[in-house]
């Protein structure tokens, strides 16, 4: 039985992401970032699907790990890197990349005395002002580095971009120039493009790239698509209508009674809600594809369900198709109607939402 509420994850789109990035940096190696469960849509369904990719990027040390236990045999880099003794050992023990941050992951480095086992990413802090070291304190956080026993040579080194999804905003351009001149002599790899970066800023591309939401077929800038910019959208979020029901002129919708019927209506209910990911800020108007056709949201999203006026889907049923996000529908579109962006609502379905995989093509 097809489930209430379902995601479709298409992996053959993964690999035709993946391909896309590799046109748009020939040159660089690509460092897939599949933090967050992989953006929501299964991390080692999508990591399985980025076979051919360089390496991975995780947020934490718990997500390395699953890779590791899961068999996959990658360069992982672990973006926020390790807070104490006891995680570096479980780097050291998984083969993970530390990214070195701060002065006390420096301290923790310092004080091993083990030889030369774990590979690092030095990261500058060019302007986003969360992680990594200012221009004025790399050096000497860099010639630390090189001391350490523990440390493999040589170190590589990243930055992060602030504001790369804003391609009139000349900040990117300012960490670009700063990275670079921060950097220059030095001898390890470098990385500072994300998937804004690569789609958006030629001058990021160096020997690593790491593309995280275009691998998932969702446009990193505000004013497109992925389709827009030759992405392939992995995951579709589906539903059925449960109940048509005829409501008159003055009933109102949903708790609150916020939407008003100004005349006889044909109502839907769709068995979809924040319980499931769907976004709770939705805003009325919202669209929703019932078999194909766009249907505007009424009243406010509840946790199981929402409902749709369906004077244009007359012939609707309990039953038919509901698309919350797909074809026909992007996902940039509603995120812009729930006053958010595409990331969280990827991260955000739940998981009584079942997954169906469509699998890639051979």
């Amino acid at each position: 039985m097809t489930p209430a509420a379902y995601a479709v994850v298409n992996l053959d789109a993964v690999q035709h992401n993946l391909a896309k990035v590799r046109s748009c940096a020939p040159d660089a190696k690509v460092m897939a970032v599949i933090k967050a469960n992989g953006y929501g849509h299964g991390m080692l369904r999508i990591a399985e699907a980025l076979q051919q990719a360089d390496a991975f990027a995780v947020a934490r040390v718990d997500e390395g790990i699953r890779l590791r236990k899961a068999g996959f045999k990658h360069r992982i880099a672990v973006l926020e890197g390790f807070t104490c003794a006891e995680e570096l050992d479980e780097l050291l023990h998984y083969q993970l990349d530390a990214v070195v941050h701060s002065l006390t992951q420096l301290e923790i480095f310092e004080a091993e005395t083990k030889s030369g086992a774990c590979a690092v990413w030095l990261k500058l802090d060019s302007g986003m002002n969360r992680l990594g070291f200012k221009a004025k304190e790399f050096d000497s956080v860099y010639q630390r580095l090189t001391r350490c026993a523990l440390v493999r040579q040589p170190v590589s080194l990243m930055t992060h971009f602030a504001s790369a999804d804003d391609v009139n905003d000349d900040k990117t351009l300012r960490q670009i120039n700063l990275f670079n001149e921060t950097t220059s002599g030095y001898s390890g790899e470098r990385s500072m493009a994300n998937s804004a970066g690569i789609l958006g800023w030629e001058q990021s591309l160096t020997d690593w790239v790491r593309p995280g939401v275009m691998l998932h077929g969702i446009s990193p800038f505000p004013d497109s698509t992925g389709r827009q910019l030759g992405l392939r959208p992995v995951m579709e979020l589906h539903s059925r209508l449960i109940a048509v029901k005829q409501i008159e002129a003055g009933d109102t919708v949903g708790y609150g009674g916020s939407w008003i019927c100004e005349k006889p209506t044909t109502l839907g209910v769709v068995a979809i809600g924040y319980g499931d990911g769907y976004p709770r800020y939705a805003k009325v108007g919202t669209p929703v594809l019932v078999n194909g056709r766009r249907v505007p949201l009424i009243g406010r999203v509840s946790m199981d369900m929402i409902t749709v006026d369906l004077e244009t889907e007359g012939h609707a049923k309990p039953g038919d198709l509901v698309t919350l996000w797909g074809e026909g529908l992007p996902i940039e579109e509603i995120a812009r109607c729930a006053d958010t962006i595409p990331y969280t609502l990827v991260c955000g379905v739940t998981q009584r939402v079942q997954v169906i995989e469509k699998a890639a093509e051979r």
